[in-house]
């Protein structure tokens, strides 16, 4: 993801406002690759700026997923998930059990084909792969 500066200019550019609570939102995003729900990114930006409104928070990150700069991931959790990694393609692990969300990475070859059954029904353009299970640091005892 870009920088604060980066993504300030990205929005200046394309008229968006920028605001001191929009650049706390980048700045809260920036470097961050746990997949944090906006309500989350609300929590940590607010701890600084108490005045901002989750109102903003998902705006802002509308905002970015409508210039690229992010994705939003409905993992099944109940919450919104943002992901700042759009560079690489990748898929997604789930952890059933405390909610944390990680990148996985594997060759384009090893995602499964579309059945033969509906190959000239549907056109896929993208896919996305999720792995839902329980991480090492829940299985601990």
């Amino acid at each position: 993801m870009q920088t604060v500066e980066e993504l300030t200019e990205r929005f200046r550019a394309q008229g968006l406002r920028v605001t001191p609570q929009r650049q706390a939102v980048f700045a809260a995003l920036h470097g961050n690759d746990g997949h944090p729900t906006v309500e989350a990114i609300h929590e940590r930006v607010s701890s600084a700026m108490p005045t901002i409104s989750l109102r903003t928070v998902y705006q802002t990150v509308h905002d970015l997923e409508a210039l690229g700069e992010v994705r939003l991931l409905d993992v099944g959790l109940g919450s919104i998930r943002v992901d700042p990694n759009v560079e690489a393609e990748h898929h997604h692990l789930v952890c059933t059990a405390c909610g944390r969300v990680r990148d996985v990475q594997f060759a384009a070859d090893q995602v499964p084909p579309l059945p033969r059954s509906v190959r000239g029904e549907f056109h896929p353009t993208s896919v996305e792969v999720v792995f839902r299970g329980v991480c090492d640091t829940c299985l601990r005892p």
